[in-house]
């Protein structure tokens, strides 16, 4: 399984739709848990950087990914740079859930 790690940066006024989107992708996943896929999402605390952790197949099939990705371009100012990642390690007590 590949796991591929994507950032970039949105133009300040569209970082909170920005959000609004990848939440609706969390939204989507959580009623359709598809199988064999791993993904997290990060917005860093300069308010603009959003940082993606894809593990798995199927994100691209979401409707609500593929509203994400229809008006990306318009939303960013650098990127998105996509490196290809190996797992180390990981670990985690409890789940991680989504900041409200």
């Amino acid at each position: 399984m590949s796991t591929s790690v994507i950032r970039y940066q949105t133009k300040p006024e569209a970082a909170d739709e920005n959000q609004r989107l990848i939440e609706n992708v969390f939204a989507e996943l959580a009623s359709t848990a598809p199988a064999g896929l791993r993904y997290s999402s990060f917005r860093l605390d300069d308010g603009v950087t959003f940082v993606h952790v894809v593990d798995g197949e199927g994100l691209a099939d979401l409707p609500a990914f593929q509203e994400f990705q229809r008006t990306f371009g318009d939303r960013v100012v650098d990127g998105p740079h996509r490196e290809d990642a190996t797992l180390v390690g990981s670990y985690s007590a409890t789940p991680v859930a989504a900041a409200s």
